[in-house]
């Protein structure tokens, strides 16, 4: 029993003694509340600073009324085709009427309708269509987005025909 505790004591010092060898510094880390901060090397007690601290300049006020020759308007920026805010992610439902209906997930982007399987393209006025391919067939779309929905219709190459509801995420 006694060697035991020895060789757990013998372990521990040994572990101690590690820990101080490899981490010399830890012992002279300091905490915030004693002092120490990182960035600051300036400790000066409350009034016992010599020079006064320079004020940020203050903004200048604003004007309630635009300038003369501004029109007080924001420059708006051109989406390059788009227009009517349908960008994003929307999650494109289809319903065959012979066929397996499939959901998938498209973005538009200034006016370019991005999928898994096919691309298109929609107008500022939310007109749509487009193509796609997947597992030997091909499809054609068109339809309508407005606001934060879609629907439309598809024709496949096999044949099949339906329709499509979009839903912006």
């Amino acid at each position: 029993m006694k060697n035991q505790v020895r060789c757990s004591l013998e372990a521990t010092l040994l572990s101690a003694a590690l820990a101080i060898a490899v981490m010399p510094d830890i012992a002279h880390a300091q905490s915030g509340s004693a002092g120490g901060s990182i960035g600051n090397d300036e400790k000066s007690l409350s009034g016992s600073r010599e020079t006064p601290r320079a004020a940020e300049p203050s903004k200048p006020a604003r004007r309630s009324t635009p300038a003369a020759g501004e029109s007080g308007r924001a420059p708006q920026r051109s989406s390059g085709g788009g227009g009517g805010n349908f960008d994003g992610a929307w999650v494109l439902t289809s319903v065959g009427a012979t066929c397996a209906g499939s959901t998938d997930t498209v973005v538009i982007t200034s006016g370019r309708l991005v999928g898994q399987y096919g691309t298109g393209q929609v107008s500022p006025s939310g007109a749509t269509s487009g193509t796609g391919a997947a597992g030997g067939l091909t499809w054609t779309m068109s339809g309508r987005f407005s606001g934060r929905s879609g629907s439309g219709t598809f024709k496949r190459s096999d044949g099949c025909v339906g329709t499509w509801t979009g839903s912006k995420q």
